[in-house]
């Protein structure tokens, strides 16, 4: 590593011998001073009796205190005292818990020894948490789903409310999102319904990356035309065509060493296909106009949603370029079916219109508005959530302080129509 920090005091907790020994060794080999401890009530007595603590290294899940209990007492002396968490039984929850205390990172077991050491030095090398509350509660650290993507230095305004979820299906696609970007190379192709998230899933798995330093570049590649859209992508030469009065980089370029967002790739015409896959394939470009090609830097995260696959079939879609994009599929859900996740995307989105919109609903949602939320099928998925919240919050009635069914759109509002038949009673 370049520029390590060599002689800091790191707190290492955890109720594994062999990971205490594991990470003792390498932090020492490090030049830092580490001391040990076997649980959280021993992790409390030891820190009270350092005057300099530098970093916190804490599992999660312990017999008696768990690691954000650890960290929430030991902060009480050690102010502005940065932490890592590890834990093998992450969840979007506790993870969310831990950066709104302060925590800079939370990796899950089993972790790669580099990752932790470059994580370590990370957190050494950043400026202080504030003495009090930790970081500040932007939209990430609220929302944040998990590992390193977590980072609120690295990600201060990234939009991840979409991701709050601890459904089964919405933790298995974010488990599968920070499995993806722990590779630097390997392309993604996110499926899905209108409305689920593709953008931030993709913006969370750049920052979960190898290449989270680098840019984010995204691309609507639905809303250009088709001679635009290859400019956009490849760049032009000056005088490529009419109107072209300068040489011009693509997005390619753009986002040499980071990522690059192709959403609704499945609507790119027949001509743009081919030049794509080339580039994905050869990892280099060749702008219009021009006569020599480029070699890029980038990793290529694609969305759609429509069927890929139907598309191949009906010809509208190369085979070649299909299996080019589908190299790590991950499928986001729709709503409908993480309906355990409604009421922490309610809260979080009405939060969010209450305070932008200057009229904060401090109690919530009541249970029948819960109860109309729940009910819905949700066709537009977390898009739709978020509208009806910012609906809710602009028709409640002044001095209201909770969502109330009169408050929600009457499509949501509306009791369900019974499918049973109507009796109908005849008099005499």
């Amino acid at each position: 590593m370049t520029g390590k920090t060599t002689g800091a005091t790191i707190l290492v907790v955890d109720d594994e011998p062999n990971l205490r020994r594991v990470l003792t060794a390498v932090l020492e080999r490090d030049g830092h001073t580490v001391i040990v401890a076997d649980s959280g009530r021993d992790a409390v007595r030891k820190a009270k009796a350092e005057t300099r603590l530098d970093l916190l290294v804490t599992d999660y899940l312990m017999p008696d205190l768990n690691g954000l209990e650890v960290l929430e007492s030991i902060r009480r002396q050690h102010s502005g005292l940065r932490a890592l968490l590890i834990s093998g039984h992450g969840t979007v929850r506790s993870a969310v818990e831990a950066i709104k205390l302060g925590a800079f990172d939370y990796l899950t077991k089993p972790f790669d020894v580099e990752q932790v050491r470059e994580t370590v030095e990370r957190a050494l090398s950043a400026p202080s948490t504030p003495a009090e509350g930790g970081p500040p509660k932007s939209e990430a650290i609220k929302s944040a789903p998990g590992s390193d993507a977590l980072r609120s230095q690295s990600i201060p305004k990234l939009p991840t409310g979409d991701l709050i979820g601890d459904a089964p299906a919405a933790r298995k696609m974010i488990h599968q999102l920070l499995q993806a970007g722990k590779s630097s190379r390997a392309t993604v192709l996110l499926l899905g319904e209108s409305g689920t998230g593709k953008e931030v899933a993709a913006r969370l798995l750049h920052e979960a990356s190898p290449r989270r330093r680098g840019p984010f570049v995204a691309v609507s590649c639905a809303a250009l035309p088709e001679t635009l859209l290859e400019s956009e992508l490849f760049g032009h030469e000056k005088s490529a065509f009419t109107g072209a009065a300068g040489a011009k980089p693509g997005r390619f370029e753009l986002a040499e060493g980071g990522t690059l967002f192709l959403d609704e790739i499945g609507d790119i015409p027949h001509l743009t296909q081919v030049k794509l896959l080339r580039a994905l394939q050869e990892r280099e470009i060749c702008r219009i106009g021009g006569v020599k090609t480029t070699k890029v830097d980038v990793r290529v995260v694609a969305a759609t949603n429509r069927d890929l696959w139907q598309a191949v079939v009906d010809g509208s879609f190369r085979l070649d370029l299909y299996y080019r994009l589908h190299v790590v599929p991950v499928m986001l859900p729709p709503l409908r079916e993480r309906k355990d996740d409604i009421p922490a995307l309610a809260g979080y989105f009405l939060e969010k219109a209450g305070r932008e919109n200057g009229r904060p609903l401090v109690g919530g949602l009541s249970d029948s508005a819960m109860e109309c939320l729940l009910r819905h099928t949700w066709p537009g998925n977390i898009r739709e959530l978020q509208n009806v919240m910012e609906y809710a919050v602009v028709m409640a009635d002044d001095g209201a302080t909770q969502v109330l069914p009169e408050f929600l759109p009457e499509t949501i509002a509306a009791p369900p129509q019974s499918n049973a038949p109507r009796l109908r009673v005849v008099g005499d």
